[in-house]
């Protein structure tokens, strides 16, 4: 296996900032000064600004100084449990730059043999990307890269033909992958890779799955079937149980759309769109099919309610400190302009208050674009929200932008486009 040694890079950028998570700054900062970091990674160059990572202070939502290079085109990120170690996809290059959080720098980047749409960090100091285009000798095109965040380079391919999503467990000794056009999910073992043992192993009884939630514990993972979203499925997307120990599957249960969820106690939220329950019925809007997010009670194992939200490919969710939950679709249907606001405007972007029993009703932002990064905080009641380039700031009081002194729009001024961002600090 090719071994890449990693080149350490060190470049400063006036115009760009970034966040970090989980030191205290009793003994150390960063240097940019900042503990309360969140990381930004710009995509688009303009006349003033550069791509790479911008670091934002989370406690005011302002730019600080310094940057990090990552690339002509970053974009996707994934951060380590730790919060020691952030790694960004740059879609020009097909290459993961590595950045160490404490420093702010890049110590180096490694190279992937195509393009990825999910990568995960483990704390063991090794990453993981979905490659459905990696060639793996002797095996189906498709595999999971294992890359050394330490040493540099690529350690291993896993073949998974098609792969197309990986999900770690909590406490990272599984993971599960994803692949298009097929009924089975794999399960990973990353510890074993180069011990000589079986590394994956492929669960069958599933129809187009997708995604994947696990439980707190690790021991159930809720296992997210597209179904006919993903055109080749049957009638109706479901959610079906695999038992982490045994591999047994639970039967499916039926709901509307399932491309993404998001657990919270014994509740599972789930984001999609159907065939046939599509109608904005509820909603005074110009669109003319909606998404669902459906609502299932794990401990009966049913569906209790069904809320309307936009449509799109719902591939980002999260949940604010106190419980405000945000779901992300791309490719949804944008009505008006955010710019000129004379009528409607709507995007991709849902907010569902989980905390109120019995609501059934979720707020669509006047905003445009596709959603393609979600953060929010513990110690703050706000949301980061990456939506069509723009890096908007939501107070999750009132499901609306911030207005503050910082920030009189509700949006943090860059020049550039906002791909993703993710919290490097814990606050």
């Amino acid at each position: 296996m090719k071994r890449v040694a990693l080149a350490s890079v060190v470049l400063a950028m006036a115009s760009m900032s970034f966040l970090s998570c989980g030191y205290s700054s009793s003994y150390y900062k960063p240097p940019s000064g900042l503990t309360t970091r969140v990381a930004a990674s710009q995509s688009v160059s303009t006349p003033t600004a550069f791509p790479g990572l911008l670091i934002i202070d989370g406690a005011n939502d302002t730019i600080g100084r310094g940057g990090i290079s990552a690339g002509s085109s970053p974009g996707l990120m994934a951060i380590s449990p730790d919060r020691k170690t952030l790694l960004v996809f740059d879609s020009v290059s097909n290459s993961v730059a590595v950045i160490n959080a404490r420093t702010e720098t890049a110590t180096g980047s490694i190279p992937l043999p195509g393009p990825t749409t999910s990568v995960v960090a483990l704390a063991t100091g090794f990453g993981y990307a979905a490659v459905p285009g990696a060639i793996v000798n002797g095996s189906p095109t498709g595999g999971v890269v294992v890359l050394n965040l330490t040493a540099g380079g690529i350690m291993a391919t896993i073949s998974v033909p098609s792969a197309q999503t990986v999900v770690a467990s909590p406490d990272g000794t599984k993971l599960l992958v994803f692949s298009n056009d097929s009924d089975a999910v794999t399960i990973m073992s990353p510890l074993l890779v180069n011990t000589g043992n079986p590394v994956t192993v492929a669960v069958p009884g599933f129809d187009r799955p997708v995604n994947g939630v696990f439980s707190a514990d690790g021991s159930t993972a809720y296992i997210l079937n597209c179904g006919p979203e993903c055109a080749s499925g049957t009638a109706s997307a479901s959610v079906q149980t695999l038992d982490m120990a045994t591999s047994s599957v639970g039967a499916p249960l039926a709901v509307d759309g399932a491309t993404i969820g998001w657990l919270n106690g014994s509740t599972l939220y789930l984001a999609g769109n159907s065939p046939t329950n599509n109608s904005c019925a509820g909603e005074t809007t110009a669109a003319l099919t909606c998404g669902r997010l459906d609502i299932v009670d794990l401990g009966s194992m049913t569906l209790t309610s069904s809320v309307v939200i936009t449509d799109g490919f719902h591939d980002r969710i999260d949940m604010s400190s106190n419980g405000q939950l945000f779901i992300g679709s791309y490719g949804c249907t944008t009505i008006g302009n955010v710019n000129n606001p004379q009528g409607e405007v709507r995007g991709c972007l849902s907010i569902f208050d989980t905390t109120t029993a019995g609501n059934t009703t979720a707020v669509i932002p006047p905003d445009n674009g596709d959603v393609t990064g979600l953060q929010s905080f513990t110690s703050r009641d706000v949301e980061y929200v990456a939506e069509g380039g723009n890096l908007r700031v939501y107070d999750t009081t009132k499901d609306a932008l911030l207005i503050s002194s910082f920030i009189s729009t509700g949006t943090i001024t860059i020049s550039g486009e906002i791909i993703d961002v993710k919290a490097i600090d814990f606050f």
